[in-house]
């Protein structure tokens, strides 16, 4: 079994997998979108990439505001999630992503990857940062719930 994780924006929509032990999350690509209001290629690759590495599940990243309110982007991915739930058959979940872009470009300028250049990676890393704290978070958990004693 395999995890997707999503990072989608008005452009493009950053694509992570995990691997098959559900431990790490690896960037395998960034989705450039027509046009905003256009889903139907963008749910097709989509689609395309959970059938070719075997995935039974997708994290949508999910943009909340910092102050913990959700805006305009968190209904437009509301609507994308159940865009995805049909078109793939498998459940999405909407995963807090604060911060993670900024992470991704820090990252990014760590590693010295030139401005120009950052685009077309930030979705990617952003999508491998949301799937990274699903995967670690439900790891914590599995523990936790191994450590009590009934």
């Amino acid at each position: 079994m395999r995890i997707m994780g999503l990072d989608f924006g008005s452009k493009t929509v950053g694509v992570a997998v995990s691997d098959t032990l559900l431990v790490t999350a690896q960037g395998i690509e960034t989705i450039q979108r027509k046009s905003p209001g256009k889903l139907r290629q963008t749910l097709a690759r989509i689609e395309s990439l959970a059938e070719e590495y075997q995935v039974e599940k997708i994290i949508l990243g999910y943009p909340k505001n910092m102050n913990n309110t959700e805006g305009e982007r968190c209904q437009k991915t509301v609507e994308f999630q159940e865009m995805l739930e049909r078109r793939c058959g498998m459940p999405v979940v909407l995963w807090d992503e604060r911060l993670t872009t900024v992470i991704a470009e820090q990252i990014l300028m760590e590693s010295k990857v030139r401005r120009e250049n950052r685009k077309s990676y930030v979705d990617k890393i952003a999508a491998v940062l949301i799937l990274q704290s699903y995967l670690d978070a439900q790891a914590f958990q599995e523990k936790e719930d191994v450590g009590k004693v009934e």
